[in-house]
């Protein structure tokens, strides 16, 4: 008797009451009024960015390395007259788009042949 009972159980699909439904209902709206607020947070959190930083991210001995600075930190990473030949290209640029003047001295291009 009790085996014929939960074969018929376990044939019918899962019903779920009006607890079940609510308690579901509660936790979708929590996470969503959670991720709400966390995207909220994010957009309106934080500094604003400068206009004069630069910032140089290269391939170093050890990984990746960054190259940071903003002001007059900036200035003179500018105006370092292509010591860092390695990076010059990339530093060029994140010169220019912080208004600051950079200019390349004894660089070769990247393409020319190397000379013996």
């Amino acid at each position: 008797m009790v085996m014929q009972e939960q074969s018929r159980r376990l044939s019918e699909p899962l019903q779920w009451g009006r607890r079940e439904k609510t308690v579901v209902a509660v936790l979708l709206s929590a996470l969503a009024l959670a991720a709400a607020g966390l995207g909220a947070f994010a957009l309106t959190s934080g500094a604003p960015a400068r206009a004069d930083c630069v910032t140089v991210t290269f391939a170093s001995t050890l990984g990746g390395a960054q190259i940071h600075g903003c002001g007059q930190q900036a200035r003179r990473i500018c105006a370092s007259d292509g010591q860092l030949r390695a990076i010059a290209q990339e530093l060029l640029a994140a010169c220019r788009r912080a208004g600051f003047p950079y200019r390349v001295t004894g660089v070769a291009s990247r393409t020319a042949p190397a000379r013996n």
